[in-house]
């Protein structure tokens, strides 16, 4: 059923699809809509859950770890700090294979203090063991929570979810979604039936101390879980086109006019849409540009964008984090997708913008495609205030 609706209220409205058996979560913007949504149908009798309030986003996330470990599908979400609260419960999770799914509300960190959207919360956490799968638009957030049940649960992975979207620009975002309907919901997610579980009738031990003779064995199994993770995105993603209509491929990249592209933006989020309207624009002109639109961080799909990027001439990153002191995080990737191959782009320059909420404009999108000259370029700030920086640092 098609809605116009906020992005928030229909994440919470396929949450509830999803029948999670426990939801818990700390309100911190830009997710809590999502939560309260889902603390009304729980109150109006709506959606039989235990939506269990707590005093802190760690106490939320080590409530869905218990929920999980007994065998209950759950659910939260978060954002910025909140996200980075839970740190040490999200690294658990990963760690004893619990198949939780979580919605980070993309918001920059602190400090300064800042309420507004970019990527650099969840990026922060890219080595938990969780999935990270990043939608463009709330149609795509939406559907994305479902294709993230089937993954986590899947009795091949065991791994937890985290769906990013974009804080404000899609939580608070209005647009028209097409809700699932619930018999559909049914037939691609099945009720969830756990590996294994705490149960005093079968006792089992989960999250054990593992001294130098198990530890890294078990770390390894994560990594080849991920990888292998890669082709069930495919298989999970034509199951969903089969039931939903909509296809997205292999889940892993988008390519927009990247075939004959002189020069591609690479980039993740809503940010790709702003891209592809000046991909339009240049192409209009005679230009041959073009968008990559990176949907899974992790796994990283480097495969795929080696095949995407390798006959392109210039290429350019566009991150929505900073990782300070080093390269920005998605051009590292990029870069890596070429090490060592025989083909590929003669200039990968990385360009940094949007921090904070900044807001991106079809200009800054243009200035990036004019500095993408044969002179490489690394984590090169787009659209600085130079009154700013004056102030800042003098003349």
């Amino acid at each position: 059923m098609k809605e116009f609706v906020e992005g928030s209220h229909a994440i919470a409205e396929i949450i509830k699809a999803a029948s999670p058996g426990v939801i818990s979560a700390y309100p911190i913007t830009p997710q809590t809509h999502i939560v309260e949504g889902l603390a009304q149908m729980v109150a109006s009798g709506e959606l039989k859950s235990q939506f269990v309030n707590v005093e802190s986003e760690h106490s939320a996330a080590s409530v869905v770890l218990g929920g999980s470990a007994t065998g209950v599908r759950v659910y939260t979400a978060t954002s910025s700090q909140g996200l980075f609260y839970m740190q040490e419960v999200v690294f658990n999770i990963a760690g004893m294979r619990l198949p939780v799914v979580m919605t980070c509300a993309n918001r920059a960190i602190s400090a300064p203090i800042n309420i507004w959207n970019d990527q650099q919360d969840s990026i922060s956490l890219r080595d938990s063991g969780w999935f990270q799968i990043y939608a463009e638009d709330n149609q795509e957030a939406v559907d994305f929570h479902l294709i993230a049940y089937r993954l986590a649960e899947d009795k091949r992975v065991m791994l937890p979810v985290m769906v990013c979207m974009d804080g404000f620009i899609l939580t608070h975002g209005m647009e028209t979604v097409d809700i699932p309907e619930q018999d559909k919901v049914n037939e691609f997610l099945p009720n969830y039936k756990p590996l294994y579980k705490l149960d005093p009738a079968h006792p089992i031990s989960m999250g054990l101390l593992a001294d130098p003779d198990y530890y890294m064995e078990a770390r390894f199994a994560i990594q080849e879980t991920m990888n292998e993770s890669i082709g069930y995105l495919s298989e999970i993603s034509r199951e969903f086109n089969g039931v939903f209509g909509r296809d997205y491929k292999d889940l892993l990249v988008e390519e927009y006019h990247t075939k004959d592209a002189e020069k591609v933006i690479v980039a993740m989020g809503s940010v790709c849409g702003t891209i592809k309207e000046v991909v339009d624009e240049q192409r209009a002109k005679g230009k041959k540009a073009g968008c990559l639109r990176i949907i899974s961080y992790r796994p990283f799909p480097y495969a795929r964008v080696y095949e995407a990027l390798k006959d392109v001439p210039r290429v350019a990153v566009l991150d929505k984090a900073v990782s300070l002191g080093a390269y920005a995080p998605v051009a590292v990737e990029i870069k890596a997708a070429f090490y060592g191959k025989k083909k590929g782009p003669k200039v990968i320059s990385s360009f940094v913008a949007g921090l904070g909420g900044r807001d991106i404009t079809l200009e800054s999108i243009d200035e990036v495609f004019r500095r993408l000259t044969a002179k490489e370029v690394n984590s090169d700030f787009i659209d600085l205030k130079p009154e700013l920086l004056k102030e800042e640092y003098g003349e």
